[in-house]
């Protein structure tokens, strides 16, 4: 026991035990309350209670299991004050049993990443449910009001009661489809703070870190599961070199300007690790596909003596796993690296005409690049006119608007490829 008679220690095991052990206690709370609002009140309410609990008595040695204890008694007490019980009982279907922690903290990401929810509220219920972060923080996330972000939970909310989705694993049928969409989610709320799509700034570290969180607490759950490590592994590659993506006045930095010295070393080396892992056993998917780009890119010695054509291989292969328009994209610029931006551009006016990246302003911006490297400079200011008109981040509309007024003679920026790269 510690922090006997002193609070400045007990609200940092309480600030701690937050962090650490939201997900857990809150997970095995459903199993008693049966109701994610009342399971959420009562694990509210067994974390005030440590502050007094903890101050009086000292911190406990399993601080989780001491919350665990009193978020269950909590829902107990309010359900026989409230003769509830019975009502209750058809919301959430509760396994026979008492499972491992984990289980129960799985069986509280995939009802949060449930496909019967909208990607954005899979999102929001997943921060408030899985790491406990409050509603006013998962507002900022999206830039919208908290009223706003607090109806849109508790519509999910909801939509999970009503609909009677069940508190508990996918079966082998379903989990393939079921972890690839929490491990999308995951993924959707790195890259919204990776590249911010609105604002003034061009990255949101706060909300990439907590994207970390939840990828590692994925791995952490699911050992076995070679694409969570993947992800893992692609989030801290793109991660680590979050000090070097902007220049000191917030323009975007190009991957070839950025300062390489200054990527995180550690967190590189741990996603080189993660992608040798979850590349063993052949047939990789897109998160490990993806990692090996990414984890190519930050062990170059330089942008030049990258190995482009073994980038391209994972392109070509990444492509077909995940055949998607904006993956055709990205790798045009491996191709542009390859074989010249020739090449790259009869494939960029291909993804044009397929039409499904319209309102995506990385296609001009890639094209406009592409242009300006083939000397064909006044229709690659037009394309850099398009990227301006599509792009909804601050950061990246001055870096193409910079790129407009060299490209026009109007000032002096060297090669590149897509901005935010």
């Amino acid at each position: 026991m510690t922090g006997r008679g002193d609070g400045s220690p007990v609200r940092r095991a309480v600030a701690d035990a937050h962090r650490r052990e939201w997900a857990r206690v809150l997970a095995a709370t459903v199993r008693v309350a049966r109701d994610l609002d009342l399971a959420e009140e009562c694990v509210q309410d067994a974390y005030v209670a440590a502050l007094g609990a903890w101050t009086r008595d000292g911190v406990p040695s399993r601080p989780g299991a001491w919350l665990t204890t009193a978020a269950r008694h909590n829902a107990l007490d309010a359900l026989r004050r409230a003769r509830t019980l019975r009502s209750k009982l058809p919301l959430l279907v509760e396994p026979e049993g008492e499972p491992e922690p984990h289980v129960d903290r799985l069986r509280l990401v995939f009802l949060c990443c449930h496909p019967a929810l909208s990607a954005e509220a899979q999102v929001a219920l997943t921060l408030r449910l899985a790491r406990g972060v409050a509603t006013p923080d998962i507002a900022g996330v999206f830039l919208v009001p908290v009223a706003t972000m607090a109806a849109r939970i508790t519509r999910a909310k909801k939509k999970i009661a009503q609909a009677r989705i069940p508190f508990r694993l996918p079966g082998p049928d379903e989990l393939p489809a079921r972890l690839d969409g929490a491990l999308t989610t995951v993924h959707l709320l790195f890259t919204t703070g990776h590249t911010a799509p609105t604002g003034p700034t061009l990255t949101r570290d706060d909300i990439a870190e907590r994207a970390l969180d939840l990828a590692r607490m994925l791995t952490g759950l699911l050992p076995d599961e070679r694409e969570a490590r993947g992800l893992l592994a692609l989030l801290l590659a793109n991660h680590a070199r979050r000090a070097t993506r902007t220049a000191p006045d917030g323009r975007p930095l190009l991957l070839e300007d950025q300062d390489r010295a200054l990527w995180d070393r550690d967190a590189i080396a741990e996603a080189d690790g993660l992608v040798i892992e979850a590349l063993r056993g052949g047939g990789p998917g897109r998160f490990t596909l993806q990692a090996a780009i990414a984890t190519l890119h930050a062990t170059a010695p330089s942008y030049d003596d990258t190995d482009w054509d073994q980038i391209l291989v994972l392109y070509d292969a990444l492509l077909e796993a995940w055949p998607s328009p904006v993956v055709a994209l990205n790798r045009t610029v491996a191709v542009a690296m390859v074989a010249g931006p020739s090449a790259a551009l009869a494939e960029v006016e291909e993804l044009e005409r397929d039409g499904r990246l319209a309102a995506y302003h990385y296609l001009p911006a890639v094209k406009a690049d592409l242009l300006r490297r083939a000397g064909r400079a006044r229709e690659a200011a037009e394309a850099y006119g398009q990227a301006i008109d599509l792009a909804g981040n601050d950061a990246e509309r001055a870096f193409l608007a910079a790129r407009l007024a060299e490209t026009t003679g109007n000032g002096t920026i060297g090669d590149g490829a897509a901005p935010g790269s």
